[in-house]
């Protein structure tokens, strides 16, 4: 998604974001509303994320190496609950199981929500287990299509894809990072070592 590219050439050399025509906007206008795409990596990132944007399937075969290279998790168990997952990425050393206490998570995911840059997910992936129950380290599989706004549109998508068979243990990951002492906001939550490997498929 060429958007993806856009957003690190709005850069400057100080590594902060420039608005197009910041001068021209009157100080009383309404900020440009920013794109579905880039508001989502914004949060994500300040969520503590590891965002691996990938044009095609080569590119995340090739990133998700890397990850195992960098971590040292080559021959790691680890826990992946989607037999299709396990055929896309069967050809690495590492051992898959259904086991929660395994080393690394590997998933895909329903939604990912730009407002809040929080992954949306189900018993489709997680089936009926917990989130602190689950590996520390994740890795998720996603693509671009899967991009939108809001909480509220996913719970829909969820409710109008899975019309026969609404998925339960309906929760978002939005913790990336550890929590900061005082930060109550994050209270609760389950802090995740968390790549998305996201796929452009739009």
């Amino acid at each position: 998604m060429n958007l993806f590219k856009k957003f690190f050439q709005y850069k400057d050399k100080l590594g902060k974001e420039k608005k197009p025509n910041e001068e021209e906007r009157g100080k009383f206008m309404p900020e440009p509303e920013i794109p579905t795409d880039e508001n989502f990596m914004v949060n994500f990132k300040e969520n503590g994320g590891k965002f691996l944007y990938c044009e095609n399937l080569e590119e995340v075969l090739t990133t998700f190496q890397q990850i195992l290279d960098e971590n040292n998790w080559n021959e790691k168990e680890i826990c992946c609950f989607n037999p299709d997952l396990q055929t896309t990425f069967k050809n690495f050393k590492v051992n898959y199981s259904k086991s929660p206490k395994a080393d690394i998570f590997l998933t895909t995911c329903e939604y990912l929500i730009a407002k809040t840059g929080a992954l949306l997910v189900s018993s489709n992936q997680i089936k009926e287990t917990k989130l602190h129950e689950l590996p520390s380290n994740f890795v998720v599989f996603a693509s671009t299509s899967q991009l939108i706004d809001t909480i509220g549109e996913g719970l829909r998508g969820i409710k109008y894809h899975h019309k026969n068979k609404i998925p339960s243990n309906i929760t978002t990951i939005k913790t990336f990072k550890d929590k900061q002492e005082g930060d109550f906001m994050s209270y609760g939550s389950t802090s995740k070592n968390l790549y998305l490997l996201l796929l452009e498929d739009l």
